[in-house]
């Protein structure tokens, strides 16, 4: 964050893009300090599980009735057809499948908080921002848990509308629980050391990832549904609670787990792999490119009615912004031998520029009304 403020005279620097770029250097890449570590991994997981978690809290359901729902699922199921038709060009159906998933994701828990300092949360451009976010972030984790297990895609399907059932049943007691007592209970305890709101979210995000997990699905899965059950149970609760509860769960997620996943993605970042061959640096801007192409372009569909020309390139340019899920898709791909070191670090390394470039340029393009942004965006995720 120092290192964000100090340079935001200048230009506005992501805080994510230090902790990526720290990761590297204090990494076997160069300085050799930090190596894997299971320990240390396990705290990236729950950093991961956090933000996806604090992505599922933002969620506007209102934003995805009629033409914006209609169309934000559209440029998704687009932007994952083109992703694996680009990819079978040069790779065969199962890494192509984990690359194209890749390419269409959005990084919805690096978005909110840019929308957020520049005052565009509730805007009709960051509700279409969200809705494509959503579709970029839960879309994936879906495809993921559908053609990336270990089972055949029936019993697959079977398997995800279990889990669906159970966290539809989860949705369904936040709406019937009673309320009042629950509201009165976080807001009795926000200032003691009794802190229910924080016991009951880790509940729910503890519950919902293990079944996630016994059901042999994707963790983040779990997390992003625990996020939405969260928000449903505080939906009628007062303001002020619902900010200082949100203010609680954002110190623990970006000031504590969410930078241990990023520092730790730098950490284990294969930067050898690309300088074995300097070549394949200029693979880099392809990635970025594709990811332009194949998530941006089609999540245009969404912005709002009357936005112009700049409005929708902004919308292309924040859809197009991933890294959570292509770090989590191409750690399945290593595992299961679909992609090579190089396959993967090229992914990564074209989701950290996405990250570090394109919601500068979305929010440029935004003008007078997106310059109220925070000059340093320090908590960034």
């Amino acid at each position: 964050p120092l290192f964000a403020r100090g340079l935001g005279r200048w230009v506005r620097v992501p805080v994510v893009v230090f902790e990526l770029l720290l990761g590297i250097l204090i990494g076997p890449a160069v300085l050799g300090w930090v190596g894997e570590s299971a320990f240390i991994e396990l705290m990236s997981d729950f950093g991961l599980a956090m933000l996806f978690f604090v992505a599922g809290t933002e969620i506007e359901f209102g934003a995805f009735r009629g033409r914006l729902g209609r169309r934000a699922s559209l440029g998704w199921i687009l932007s994952l057809g083109a992703g694996v038709f680009a990819a079978l060009i040069l790779s065969p159906w199962e890494a192509a499948v984990v690359i194209g998933i890749a390419l269409s994701s959005t990084a919805l828990g690096t978005l909110l908080p840019v929308l957020r300092d520049a005052g565009e949360l509730k805007s009709p451009f960051g509700q279409a921002v969200g809705a494509v976010g959503a579709l970029g972030e839960f879309g994936p984790l879906i495809a993921i848990s559908l053609f990336l297990g270990s089972r055949d895609i029936g019993l697959s399907t079977l398997v995800l509308l279990l889990f669906m059932l159970v966290a539809g049943g989860a949705i369904w007691l936040a709406f019937r629980i009673p309320h009042g007592a629950m509201h009165q209970a976080v807001s009795a305890t926000l200032h003691t050391s009794g802190q229910f709101a924080i016991r009951v979210i880790l509940l729910i995000l503890g519950g919902l990832i293990s079944v996630s997990v016994l059901l042999d699905l994707d963790f983040l899965l779990g997390a992003f549904a625990a996020g939405i059950v969260w928000r449903l149970i505080m939906r009628d609760a007062d303001e002020a609670d619902r900010e200082a509860v949100e203010s609680k769960v954002e110190a623990v997620a970006f000031g504590f787990l969410v930078p241990i996943f990023f520092l730790y993605t730098g950490v284990t970042f294969d930067l050898q792999a690309l300088l074995a061959d300097p070549i394949l640096f200029l693979g880099l801007p392809v990635v970025l490119l594709a990811l332009f192409v194949i998530r941006g372009l089609p999540s245009m569909l969404a912005a709002p009615v009357g936005s112009t020309g700049k409005d929708r390139l902004a919308m292309a340019f924040m859809g197009a912004t991933g890294l959570p899920i292509i770090v989590a898709v191409t750690a399945i791909g290593l595992d299961e031998g679909l992609l090579t070191t190089v396959h993967a670090a090229l992914l990564v390394g074209g989701g950290m520029l996405s990250v570090l470039l394109f919601p500068l340029i979305a929010m440029r393009l935004r003008g007078e009304r997106a310059a109220r942004i925070a000059p340093t965006l320090d908590d960034m995720a």
